[in-house]
C-alpha cells in the first residue's frame, strides 16, 4: 500500500507519545490556514439583475431595452476573484443565444437547441485565472428573446456573486450592462482588452450615480422617499486622530424635517424641532472613533441633512461607520420606520441586525440609487455553513475542553455564531433579493445535508456557551427534519430528489448522521422525547435496508429505483452509522424501549468493523477490500465508536475493542498525520455507485479535507479519555 508522505514525516515521530500534542497540531494547523474572517460588506442596486433561489442572475434584456430589435447585441460585464487557476462550474438558461467571454478567451457558444428552451440549464466548466477575471456575455436579441440566466453551477458548492467592474463602482456587488449594439463586438473581445476600453465603448447601465435633478432634493427624500411622520437614522463615525482632547464642531442643515436629533456615542447632542434651520454642534473629544447618529423625522417634502466636521487642527474627518465596499461617502442610511418599530439609537449602530419588524423590517442603504448594503460570505472556509464543517468544527469544541484551551472553543464558537446571528437577516435577503448573500445552505435548506450536521455542532456550542441566534436556527432545523424531509410510509427518511437523477429516490447511510445527532440533541434542548424516538427509530429502519447481516457492515446506498441496496460497503458511510449511534445512546435512557435493540446493532457493527481493521491498524475506502486506499475518516470513527464503547460499557468484552482502537490511533499518527498536523487520506466529498471502482478509483481522497479534520481529532479525544481511564484503573488496582 503506497505511503501517503515518508515515514520520517508522520507525527508520530513527533509527539512525544502525547495523544494532546497531535490533537493541538491537527487543530492549530485548521485554525492557523482559515482564520476568523468577518463577511464582506458590499453595495447592491436593486436596478441590477435579481439573483434567482439557484444563485443565477436573470438577466432579461428584452424587459430592460424596450427599444431593441432582433439582430441587435447585448453586452453584460461582470468580474469575478479567483485566488488560484481553477476550473470554475458556471450554467446558462437562454432567452437567446449567448457566448460568454472570460479575459479574452471565448468559453461557451450556445447551440441552437440551448437558445430557445429558457427552462433548461445548460452546464459547462471554463477556467479562471488567479486574481480578477472579467466575463462578458455578448446576447443577440432575437425573435424569441434576449438575454439568458447566467452563474453557478453549483449552488451548494460555489454560490458566488460578480462584482461590477469598473472603477466608478469598485466594489458594488452585481453585473453591468450595455444598450442596443448594431455590431457584434466578438472579435474585438478575443483580442487583449482594458477596463478602460470597455468602460468608453458605450454607456453601462444601471448607473450608481444621482442625475442632477435628483442630486437637488435632500438626502433623505432622494433615498426614502417622503412619508409625514416616518423616522429614518443616519450613521457615520466621527474620526479624532490628534493625542489630546480637541474641539469638534459639526456645522451644517437641515430641511424637510418635523424633528432631528443628533448623537454622539449614544449621547443626545442637539435637537431642533423646526422644519429647516442650521446645525452648529461643538464637543470635545479625544483620540479615536466616536459614533454619530442623525435621527430624522419626515415633516414635508424634499428633507434631508448636510453635516460636516470642522476642528481646530486638521486631524477630525467622518468616516464609514463600517468598511463597505462600494460605498462612496461616509453615511449609512435607516428607514422608513414608524415610531413603534424604529430601534434605540444605543442598538442601532450594529451590522448583524436587521431592523424594525414585519412589513417594516430593513437594512442600511446608501446614498445611490435604490441601493443597499449586504453582507457577502466571501471566505473560503470560516463564517460557511456546511455538512463537513459541522463535524470539523465539532472537533475543535470539544479539543478546547479536552485540553483545557479554549481558544479552539471559542474559534468554532466564533465561527457558529457568525452564522447565527445573521441567521433573522439572511431569511429577509433571500426574501427581498432571491438568493442570500450569506447562509445560503441553512437559508436554502431543501436537504439533510443542509442541515443536521451543522445544527447538532451549533447545539453542542450552545450548551457550552448561548449562541445568539442559536434556538431559533435549531427550531427551524428541527421542523424541516420532521415535517418537510421526505420520508417512506414507514417514517424512514430518504431521498426523493436530488441535485443528479442517480440520486433520486435514494436512501442514504450517511443520513443518519445528517439526521439523528441533531435530534438526539434537540432532545436534550428542549425535552421533548418525540425527536430521541425519531432518532431512535431511524437506525431500525435504516438497518432493514442496509445492513449485510454476513459482515455486519452497511451497503452505501438502498436506490428504490432499482429496489436493491448498491452492494458497496464505502467507509466513511459506515463511520457515519456507527458514529452517529454513539451520538444517539450517549444521550438515550436507560429505560427507552428501543436502548436494547441499538444497543445489539451497535455491538454487531462494532464486531464487523473489528474484523476488517488491516495490520497497521488502519480501514480502507473499501471495507472489504485492501487494496482500496487507507482511509483516515472512517478509521477516525471507528476508534471513536469503540473507545466511546469501551468506556460507557456497551461492548461486553472490550479488550480488543481497546487493542483496535489504539492500534488505529497508532495508524493514524504514523500514516495519516504529518508532523505539522496536516491530515491525509480522507475521502472527498461522495456520489454513489453501484460499482466498486467508482469508490476505489474515482473517489479519490484529499489533503486536509474537512469531512475529516474534526473526526480525526473527536478519535484522539477518545483514545486519550480511554487511555486515562486505564491508567487511573491500574493505578487503583495496585494500590
Amino acid at each position: 500500500m503506497p505511503e501517503y508522505f515518508p515515514d520520517h514525516d508522520c507525527i508520530a515521530k513527533y509527539n512525544a507519545g502525547k495523544i494532546e500534542n497531535v490533537l493541538a497540531a491537527v487543530a492549530s494547523r485548521f485554525i492557523g490556514a482559515y482564520p476568523p474572517q468577518p463577511p464582506v460588506y458590499r453595495v447592491h442596486s436593486q436596478n441590477g439583475f435579481k439573483r434567482l433561489r439557484d444563485c443565477r442572475y436573470d438577466m432579461n434584456l428584452e424587459e430592460r431595452l424596450p427599444e431593441l430589435e432582433a439582430g441587435q447585441f447585448v453586452y453584460v460585464w461582470g468580474k469575478l476573484w479567483s485566488d488560484n487557476e481553477v476550473e470554475a462550474p458556471f450554467s446558462v438558461s437562454c432567452y437567446s443565444p449567448v457566448k460568454v467571454y472570460i479575459n479574452g478567451r471565448l468559453v461557451f457558444s450556445s447551440n441552437l437547441n440551448d437558445d430557445v428552451f429558457p427552462d433548461r440549464r445548460t452546464f459547462f466548466r471554463a477556467g479562471m485565472d488567479k486574481g480578477w477575471n472579467h466575463l462578458v456575455l455578448e446576447y443577440a436579441a432575437t425573435g424569441t428573446g434576449c438575454g439568458g440566466i447566467f452563474g453557478t453551477g453549483s449552488v451548494k458548492g460555489a454560490p458566488v456573486h460578480f462584482l461590477t467592474p469598473t472603477a466608478q463602482s469598485s466594489g458594488c456587488e452585481g453585473w453591468i450592462y450595455s444598450g442596443p449594439q448594431q455590431t457584434s463586438w466578438a472579435a474585438w473581445l478575443e483580442a487583449e482588452f482594458t477596463e478602460e476600453q470597455m468602460t468608453a465603448r458605450c454607456a453601462w447601465f444601471p448607473t450608481q450615480q444621482w442625475s442632477p435633478q435628483e442630486q437637488a432634493y435632500g438626502n433623505c427624500s432622494r433615498i426614502f422617499g417622503e412619508m409625514p411622520g416616518a423616522t429614518a437614522f443616519a450613521w457615520s463615525k466621527l474620526e479624532v486622530k490628534s493625542l489630546q482632547r480637541e474641539d469638534i464642531r459639526l456645522l451644517g442643515s437641515y430641511r424637510g424635517m418635523a424633528e432631528i436629533s443628533i448623537y454622539v456615542n449614544g449621547e443626545l447632542v442637539a435637537e431642533h424641532q423646526n422644519v429647516n434651520g442650521t446645525l452648529d454642534i461643538q464637543l470635545v473629544l479625544g483620540y479615536g472613533l466616536h459614533e454619530l447618529v442623525v435621527e430624522s423625522i419626515c415633516g414635508e417634502e424634499n428633507w434631508g441633512f448636510e453635516l460636516d466636521v470642522r476642528s481646530g487642527g486638521i486631524l477630525s474627518s467622518l468616516v464609514q461607520p463600517y468598511p463597505v465596499e462600494g460605498l462612496t461617502d461616509p453615511w449609512l442610511y435607516l428607514g422608513l420606520l414608524t415610531s413603534e418599530t424604529a430601534p434605540k439609537v444605543l442598538e442601532l449602530t450594529a451590522m448583524d441586525t436587521l431592523f424594525g419588524e414585519a412589513d417594516e423590517a430593513t437594512f442600511w442603504r446608501v446614498d445611490q440609487p435604490n441601493s443597499w448594503v449586504r453582507p457577502y460570505l466571501e471566505s473560503v472556509m470560516f463564517g460557511r455553513w456546511n455538512y463537513p464543517l459541522g463535524v470539523t468544527l465539532y472537533g475543535l469544541l470539544r479539543t478546547g475542553v479536552e485540553l483545557k484551551a479554549p481558544h479552539y472553543a471559542e474559534y468554532a464558537q466564533h465561527h457558529i455564531e457568525q452564522c447565527t446571528v445573521l441567521h433573522e437577516y439572511a431569511l429577509w435577503d433571500l426574501d427581498r433579493y432571491g438568493a442570500p448573500g450569506i447562509n445560503h445552505q441553512l437559508a436554502l435548506m431543501d436537504s439533510l445535508d443542509d442541515c443536521g450536521s451543522f445544527g447538532a455542532t451549533m447545539l453542542e456550542a450552545h450548551k457550552l456557551c448561548p449562541l445568539q441566534g442559536a434556538t431559533h436556527a435549531a427550531a427551524e432545523i428541527a421542523n424541516y427534519i420532521t415535517e418537510v424531509q421526505s420520508r417512506l410510509p414507514d417514517g424512514a427518511l430518504y431521498r426523493t430528489t436530488g441535485t443528479v437523477d442517480f440520486m433520486q429516490q435514494t436512501m442514504w447511510c450517511d443520513d443518519l448522521y445528517m439526521s439523528t445527532p441533531f435530534l438526539s440533541k434537540y432532545y436534550e434542548l428542549t425535552g421533548n422525547a418525540a425527536y430521541l424516538d425519531d432518532a431512535a427509530a431511524q437506525f431500525l429502519l435504516y438497518k432493514e435496508r442496509l445492513f449485510q447481516p454476513e459482515l455486519g457492515i452497511m451497503h452505501h446506498v438502498y436506490d428504490y429505483k432499482f429496489n436493491k441496496p448498491n452492494g458497496v460497503p464505502w467507509g466513511r458511510g459506515n463511520g457515519w452509522v456507527i458514529f452517529s449511534l454513539t451520538e444517539l445512546l450517549e444521550v438515550m435512557p436507560e429505560h427507552h424501549p428501543l436502548r436494547s435493540d441499538l444497543l445489539d446493532y451497535f455491538r454487531e457493527l462494532s464486531k464487523g468493523y473489528l474484523k476488517l481493521q488491516d495490520e497497521r491498524g488502519l480501514w480502507h475506502q473499501v471495507l472489504t477490500d485492501l487494496e482500496s486506499y487507507a482511509e483516515a475518516s472512517c478509521t477516525s470513527m471507528f476508534i471513536y465508536a469503540f473507545t466511546r464503547g469501551v468506556r460507557c460499557g456497551w461492548l461486553p468484552e472490550p479488550e480488543p475493542y481497546v487493542t483496535s482502537a489504539i492500534s488505529g490511533w497508532s495508524g493514524l499518527t504514523h500514516h495519516c498525520i504529518d508532523k505539522q498536523g496536516n491530515v491525509y487520506g480522507v475521502c472527498r466529498g461522495s456520489g454513489y455507485s453501484f460499482n466498486k471502482l467508482y469508490y476505489k478509483d474515482e473517489l479519490t481522497w484529499q489533503l486536509n479535507d474537512t469531512h475529516g479534520i474534526g473526526i480525526v481529532l473527536l478519535a484522539g479525544i477518545e483514545v486519550h479519555r480511554l487511555v486515562r481511564d486505564l491508567e487511573m484503573k491500574s493505578h487503583n488496582e495496585a494500590k
